[in-house]
């Protein structure tokens, strides 16, 4: 297979993992945050509030105030984000269109509804962070403030999650203020499961995204530092520095090997280490970031 079929392939992959994290959105908002009618942050929200005050449906506004913002972040992020963005907005408004009317009222009473609007926030949150996570990941956005926080992200490195947080709030907040007969004990009641599931949605969304990138440090203390270190190299591809080290309680003069690695890595290292020196001394700290070949890039 060449290049120009492996990147294609790449491609149609994206895109279909795009459409399973839309699926996993929208089904957050159709089964677990409207039928409560609760508001949960993003245009979505937005889209949400619009509903429950004049009946338009989800599905346009959504699709309405997504592609002005769209316009924007083309400049900002790019032609091949945009397409990406373009289809994913298309696709979620479809999703919101088709979806609700799947579900059978009675599954959404029964799984959802009846379980309170507590447990409801909290699984809403979760599933419509993991689709989110899944459409970051590929280069994608569910719209709205994710492609806001997205461009905040292009230049400073602030957690997604973090900044679509702070916008939560103003939206979440701003349902206070929309009229309804319902009770103020009600509103505010309905702003705290909106926060609870925007809280949870920032904690998935950041556990997934950034998971996989964090790092660690790892300080091997080893007689046997040359035959760990040429396995490290081999087997992960990682390099590995060795320092001149000195014990104060031995007085004897060793070596110190050390790497950096994903998180996920670090299981092998160790293996690895174990496998070649038994009684080697190890130290595993964690990292804040990470920079250069390999890592993450500084961004300007």
């Amino acid at each position: 297979m060449n290049t120009k079929s492996k990147k294609i392939l790449s491609e149609i992959k994206a895109y279909f993992i795009i459409a399973i994290g839309l699926l996993c959105y929208v089904l957050a908002w159709s089964i677990f945050i409207l039928p409560n009618n609760m508001v949960g942050g993003g245009v979505t929200g937005i889209a949400a509030l619009i509903q429950y005050w004049t009946g338009f449906e989800v599905s346009y506004s959504y699709f309405i105030i997504n592609t002005v913002l769209l316009l924007i972040a083309l400049k900002v992020l790019g032609r091949g984000f945009g397409a990406k963005t373009v289809y994913a907005i298309l696709m979620s408004s479809v999703f919101f269109k088709i979806v609700p009317a799947l579900i059978p009222d009675s599954f959404i009473q029964e799984f959802a509804i009846s379980n309170g609007q507590l447990l409801c926030s909290i699984f809403g949150g979760a599933l419509a962070g993991l689709g989110m996570a899944l459409t970051f990941a590929q280069g994608g956005s569910t719209g709205g403030t994710d492609i806001v926080a997205l461009m905040i992200n292009k230049y400073r490195s602030v957690s997604p999650g973090k900044i679509i947080v702070l916008l939560d709030i103003v939206i979440i907040a701003s349902s206070l203020i929309l009229p309804s007969e319902a009770t103020w004990g009600y509103k505010f009641a309905i702003v705290i499961y909106g926060f609870i599931m925007s809280a949870v949605l920032s904690f998935t969304l950041d556990m997934f995204l950034s998971g996989s990138k964090q790092s660690v440090q790892i300080l091997i203390f080893s007689k046997q530092y040359d035959a760990i270190a040429d396995r490290i190299t081999e087997e992960t591809g990682r390099g590995v520095t060795v320092l001149n080290s000195r014990g104060w309680y031995t007085k004897e003069e060793g070596k110190v090997a050390v790497v950096i690695v994903r998180k996920n890595e670090s299981s092998h290292i160790l293996r690895i280490v174990k496998e070649v020196d038994k009684t080697a001394f190890l130290s595993v700290g964690s990292v804040m970031g990470v920079y250069g070949k390999g890592f993450e890039q500084i961004k300007k």
